[in-house]
């Protein structure tokens, strides 16, 4: 089995530590890969983490990740609401599909209560903070069990 899970992040993310704290904590995103990383080595799997603010590049490194990748975990940011070309992608990659939000949107703004990615996905885990990498590893692992 390949050992591989894909940690997509969306636009904005690399500014995480610093924008809205009071939102999105004060972990960076390299903080957040660490989590997954060390939660992903107990389970004998590899993260490869890409972050982009382009949609073509999100949608490429999904592409590139069918018959490669195990798993996908993407936290696609303000791409959730829009981006069907996303959702398209991901509903072409065979493995299982976790989407994480650091927030939860549902909890939020009215515009942020849709997503687009939520019917591709196999799970989502949303309003745990930096915790809920861990989650998503976890829940990855169980599905790829």
């Amino acid at each position: 089995m390949n050992q591989t899970i894909l940690l997509l992040s969306g636009p904005n993310l690399n500014l995480l530590g610093d924008r809205e704290p009071e939102v999105y904590g004060t972990e960076t995103l390299d903080d957040h890969v660490a989590t997954a990383t060390a939660a992903a080595q107990r389970h004998n799997l590899v993260i490869e983490h890409h972050q982009s603010n382009d949609e073509a590049t999100i949608i490429d490194l999904i592409h590139q990740a069918r018959n490669r990748c195990a798993a996908i975990i993407i936290n696609p940011g303000a791409f959730t609401h829009y981006a069907w070309a996303i959702h398209d992608a991901l509903a072409a990659f065979d493995g299982p599909v976790v989407e994480l939000h650091l927030s939860n949107p549902n909890a939020r703004e009215p515009w942020r209560h849709i997503s687009v990615i939520s019917p591709v996905a196999t799970g989502t885990i949303v309003g745990f903070g930096g915790h809920g990498y861990e989650l998503a590893v976890r829940a990855v692992t169980r599905l790829l069990a």
